[in-house]
């Protein structure tokens, strides 16, 4: 019989394998980058390709969820991405496209099995109470994004610098885990909760979604935690391998295959504890929404749902301060500060994520799939701009610091802005609800009318 625990499973599991396709390349970016021949500027622009894909995807997949079941959105997306991975095994030139361009274009298909995650967030709500969506999505969201870190400590390992074998594999078992997900997957935990969410999927619903200025505070938080995150995950073993080469050949790594292995298992910090910490920061967020803590006075306090915003505002401070801590450690040249400043970052980037996924479910229970697309989608972008940054500023240092003060410090402005509403905030954006949604808007909890 089907249960919601089984669900959270099926969810967490293709997730993971989802997340670990999306970042494979990174992992062989060193490997990848000495076989081509390949410029830092070129190792940026493959690290940013894997995002690519995901703002559009992400947005159409979310809705998807909404209209067709996340059981079988979640399906198509590990068919396709599998096969894609499979095919770029055996990648070779096409009449006017070298080698590498086909592998290009075929790791940034497979790199669009990121956009999963905004269907598994929906298959989640439509199983998991209020009181509980915190803990649930932090669970499922950040034990998939493990794939990321255990994609950078464990595949150079096992795979040594044959990175078309390992994509072989990868591809394999992701369709093998498509297979599981269209036989043991449900929609909702009944027939009532899958119809509500299919019948919001009109573009009066999608746009009253995208139009209101906290799903537009909330993307941005995403941006500058999820987004940084996968930008992260792309950049970091360029990072090391680079801005600390001669820190790690001291340590006795020399050779692409070493510094590679070396670069990847200081990369897996980050990834690991933004990962882990997911879960614990799901539940921190049901925690100050059970205590009531709401310490900002320039944010809401009446809302129900209040205390999971400021405990989201506690992270974004957090964040930017880490992204500092990043910048002053690399231009000190010290390795070692470097990599414990980036386990801490990693924890304060999932206090953002965990942070975000506790309240869109809440804010928009009525139109999850659709509300998990657009925050989750568009933000997403930041991980195509940062490692951009990162790989050209002048310093390869600097790039996060750079980030912290002209992008972050903006966004947690428009946050308090757009959070500072002490009735619904759902009442306020570019048109009103009846504008969007028609005259027959109904009230909701979530404040429509």
């Amino acid at each position: 019989m089907t249960n919601k625990i089984e669900q959270l499973v099926l969810a967490t599991v293709a997730f993971f394998w989802a997340f670990l396709l999306w970042f494979s390349t990174a992992a062989f970016s060193p490997s990848i980058g000495a076989f081509y021949g390949l410029t830092t500027g070129q190792l940026a622009l493959l690290a940013s390709s894997a995002i690519w894909l995901a703002p559009p995807g992400r947005v159409l997949a979310g809705w998807a969820a909404d209209r067709l079941g996340a059981h079988n959105v979640f399906t198509i997306i590990l068919a396709y991405s599998g096969l894609v991975s499979i095919a770029s095994a055996y990648a070779s030139g096409v009449a006017f496209l070298t080698d590498f361009q086909v592998l290009f274009i075929e790791r940034m298909v497979v790199a669009s099995a990121g956009v999963s995650f905004v269907v598994g967030i929906q298959h989640v709500a439509q199983w998991f109470d209020e009181h509980e969506i915190g803990t649930a999505e932090g669970l499922y969201a950040g034990t998939g994004n493990v794939g990321a870190g255990v994609g950078a400590l464990l595949l150079p390992r096992i795979y040594g610098t044959n990175f078309s074998e390992a994509f072989l594999h990868l591809g394999v078992v992701a369709l093998i885990i498509a297979a599981v997900y269209k036989w043991r997957g449900q929609p909702a935990k009944d027939l009532a909760t899958a119809e509500a969410a299919r019948e919001n999927t009109s573009l009066g619903d999608t746009l009253f979604v995208w139009t209101r200025f906290a799903a537009i505070a909330l993307m941005l938080a995403y941006a500058m935690s999820f987004g940084l995150e996968i930008a992260m995950n792309s950049w970091l073993p360029s990072y090391y391998a680079q801005g600390f080469d001669g820190a790690i050949a001291d340590l006795g790594f020399t050779g692409t295959a070493a510094i590679q292995t070396a670069a990847g298992t200081f990369a897996a910090v980050q990834s690991f504890n933004a990962s882990l910490f997911r879960p614990f920061s799901g539940y921190m967020s049901d925690l100050w929404q059970r205590k009531g803590w709401t310490p900002y006075p320039v944010l809401a306090t009446n809302q129900s749902y209040s205390p999971r915003v400021h405990w989201l505002m506690t992270a974004l401070v957090l964040i930017t301060l880490a992204m500092v801590g990043l910048t002053l450690a690399g231009l000190a040249g010290l390795l070692p500060v470097s990599v414990v400043v980036l386990a801490v970052f990693g924890v304060t980037v999932s206090f953002g994520t965990g942070g975000v996924f506790a309240i869109v479910p809440v804010i928009f229970e009525d139109r999850p799939g659709t509300a998990s697309g657009f925050i989750g989608g568009v933000s997403t972008s930041g991980g195509i701009v940062y490692p951009l940054v990162y790989g050209y500023v002048p310093n390869i240092h600097t790039g996060y610091a750079v980030v912290a003060l002209v992008v972050f410090v903006p966004i947690m402005c428009f946050y308090v802005w757009a959070m500072r509403y002490e009735e619904t905030p759902r009442d306020h954006g570019f048109g009103s609800a009846r504008r969007w949604l028609g005259s027959e808007t109904t009230a909701s909890p979530g404040g429509d009318d």
